[in-house]
């Protein structure tokens, strides 16, 4: 497969380059998006470039299927992972792993849908991929741009198929870009208008990065830079702050913050709002250190959020 026919069932993408040495790079930020994060903070630059929420999608009769990988950045150890008809059925850890290498499998007889999740904290390359059988591209439903911080981008469950954005999209359905980054806040200088790209709907998941500030102004700012971009009549949902337990003391001020970011994102007609501290059980054992949410904890909050989608109607 070469890699324009890879780009047909590469998904999460904005768009694509080649490397010097044949690889195929993805991107979910615009170029001007990228240059200001490299101005901003290392931190954000680093994971604005990272596999956050990409995979290929096909169905087949296939039964062997490889492509050769490079890392150029690594974060956190987490996974490819490759599932059948909605299970998983193979997970290869980044810790595992060389830096540059293959990667190679076998799929069961017949016909079935696949999705290989590449990595969501690393920037990987992938080229010639190979397939013993014809595929198609995978169907999919509305264009949703996902705007968000590390639990978005995929921080805590150490696996790509299973951070909350993962486990929902399998449910819902959407070509996503997942703009979510470590560390990242209500920051309206990101927010920038992608050419040819126009979502049909838009999440923004942020905010418990920032409930120590001392005004809303960020907040605020943020939602009327987005509606200057996208208009006000585009479906935006707007998820609150999860529970948090790492800074008990904080608590009561965590919770005004939450409150007051519904009220702002409930202000525009067109934005709904999804109460996070519904999604994920405040209890520790869902937790990887009470602030980012592990496997168990981003399954409750993948489902959970998939069932107020569907309550609501967004």
């Amino acid at each position: 497969m070469t890699n324009q026919e890879l780009k047909n069932i590469y998904f999460g993408a904005y768009f694509f380059e080649e490397t010097g040495d044949g690889y195929l790079q993805s991107f979910q930020y615009s170029k001007e998006q990228m240059k200001y994060f490299e101005g901003a903070f290392d931190f954000w630059y680093d994971r604005c470039m990272a596999s956050t929420a990409k995979t290929l999608e096909f169905t087949t009769e296939a039964t062997n299927m490889s492509f050769d990988y490079k890392f150029i950045w690594t974060g956190s150890q987490d996974s490819f992972e490759v599932f059948v008809d909605g299970l998983a059925v193979d997970i290869r850890y980044v810790k595992d792993l060389e830096k540059e290498g293959t990667l190679k499998w076998t799929l069961p007889i017949g016909k079935k849908d696949v999705i290989i999740y590449l990595p969501a904290d690393a920037t990987v390359l992938i080229k010639n991929f190979e397939i013993n059988a014809p595929y198609t591209r995978a169907e999919k439903k509305e264009k949703v741009l996902w705007l968000g911080d590390s639990i978005t981008q995929g921080y805590g469950p150490l696996r790509s198929a299973e951070t909350y954005v993962s486990i929902a999209n399998r449910l819902l359905g959407y070509d996503i870009i997942n703009q979510g980054i470590g560390g990242y806040v209500y920051d309206k200088k990101s927010l920038m208008k992608m050419e040819d790209y126009k979502p049909d709907k838009i999440i923004v998941a942020l905010g418990t990065n920032q409930f120590g500030s001392e005004t809303m102004t960020d907040v605020e700012e943020y939602y009327e830079t987005l509606m200057s971009i996208y208009g006000n009549d585009i479906p935006v949902l707007c998820i609150s702050p999860i529970w948090r337990g790492d800074q008990p003391e904080q608590m009561e001020k965590f919770v005004d913050f939450c409150e007051k970011v519904k009220d702002i994102a409930g202000r525009y007609k067109n934005v709904k709002v999804v109460d996070g501290f519904k999604l994920v059980p405040h209890l520790s054992e869902y937790y990887i250190d009470n602030l980012h949410p592990n496997c168990l904890g981003t399954e409750n909050y993948g489902r959970n959020l998939v069932e107020e989608i569907r309550k609501i109607g967004f």
